[in-house]
């Protein structure tokens, strides 16, 4: 594992690989969806996520955190990954970025 970089460029790498997650109803990113509430990563390159998801009774909810986990292990850095679910506060529009408003159109 190679320690060498920074935790603020694996922190960079993680937000990279949020990004190829997507909701599969929604053709915008969970990053960019605002679905990613909290990143911590440990001085043991250990990646805890906070998430939520649209709505407590997803369809996704047993796929979506499962994969992050899965994708985020997968970065040479990282030693350990776990995704955790909230919902609180609750999900709303307010948390798209701009480039989620605008590939859905709302802006």
């Amino acid at each position: 594992m190679d320690n060498k970089i920074s935790l603020l460029e694996l922190e960079e790498k993680v937000i990279k690989v949020i990004k190829t997650v997507y909701d599969p109803e929604i053709p915008v990113d969970i990053y960019e969806l605002g679905l990613i509430y909290d990143i911590q990563i440990t001085e043991n390159r250990e990646v805890i996520v906070l998430m939520t998801l649209t709505a407590p009774n997803c369809p996704e909810a047993e796929y979506l955190p499962v994969e992050l986990q899965e994708k985020i292990k997968r970065i040479p850095e990282v030693k350990d990954s776990r995704v955790l679910i909230t919902f609180e506060p609750p999900y709303n529009r307010t948390l798209l970025s701009e480039s989620a408003k605008l590939a859905l159109g709302i802006l």
